[in-house]
């Protein structure tokens, strides 16, 4: 088993490649075993995956089994991880920055932190007060005695700001507060991916998966994306395709959508053996 600094090593140089490299969200140990053995390189975890995979909604977990789920993954696969860490788990940058310090202690070589405010009212920091959120989480994360990979996110698309000169300044703002990658989820177009791109000198991870974008890792890493993640997407697959089978048995008393799926001892068997 590698040691912590040589995942962190690994992952810090997955993001300088030529290729934009895929990293899966898997939302639990099963999940996570199945893409390791399918030889991806490195596992990011979906905040919104395990919370919904607990019977709860996105963003009500807590720091606190966050970071006891991350520790379970991390235990469970040699893979480097990083994590969903949403805004930091509270306002204060000095919060952000212990969020930092303990997510290395459960194994983690790298996290985002979101400009997300968890408020309706207002859902996204003000500029300056999220750029302190980032440079106190880049503080703690240089102080660590290996390269953790602070991601930096910007929110605005997924709070219905479409407002992607202000998701650049943002960007920018979080690269000069420290943030070692840049990511602004919900862009769906080539051109405001590329903008995004040439506006700032860090690794740049995008999220695919999201309903009529259909760009691919090829095209991705063509515009210079470092980073592709999924966020929910294999956990909203996955369950879509149990709702089908459940309301199939509830609704005609047939069982013709799991004839075809993998049984234990077969393909699932065989990555999980």
């Amino acid at each position: 088993m590698a040691t912590q600094a040589e995942k962190a090593n690994a992952f810090r140089a997955l993001h300088h490649r030529k290729e934009a490299f895929i990293i899966p969200n898997p939302w639990d140990i099963g999940t996570a075993r199945m893409l390791e053995r399918l030889g991806f390189e490195a596992l990011a975890t979906t905040s919104m995956g395990f919370a919904l995979s607990n019977g709860r909604l996105d963003n009500t977990m807590g720091r606190e089994a966050v970071l006891a789920h991350c520790s379970a993954l991390t235990a469970a696969t040699p893979l480097p991880v990083s994590a969903d860490l949403e805004n930091g788990f509270g306002d204060a940058p000095e919060t952000v920055a212990e969020t930092i310090r303990l997510a290395a202690k459960a194994g983690l070589v790298g996290g985002s932190i979101e400009d997300s405010t968890g408020r309706s009212e207002s859902p996204i920091y003000e500029p300056g007060k999220a750029a302190d959120r980032v440079r106190a989480a880049a503080e703690a994360a240089s102080a660590l005695p290996f390269p953790f990979t602070l991601t930096a996110r910007a929110e605005n698309y997924l709070h219905g700001r479409a407002d992607l000169k202000d998701t650049i300044r943002r960007l920018q703002s979080y690269q000069q507060a420290g943030a070692n990658v840049l990511y602004a989820p919900g862009l769906t177009t080539k051109e405001e991916i590329a903008e995004v791109v040439r506006s700032v000198d860090r690794p740049v991870n995008v999220l695919m998966g999201l309903r009529g974008v259909f760009l691919t890792q090829a095209q991705l890493s063509a515009l210079g994306v470092r980073r592709i993640s999924v966020g929910s997407g294999l956990y909203r697959v996955a369950h879509a395709t149990l709702l089908r089978a459940a309301r199939e048995m509830k609704d005609a008393g047939t069982f013709t959508a799991m004839a075809n799926e993998p049984i234990y001892g077969s393909d699932i068997g065989k990555l999980l053996s």
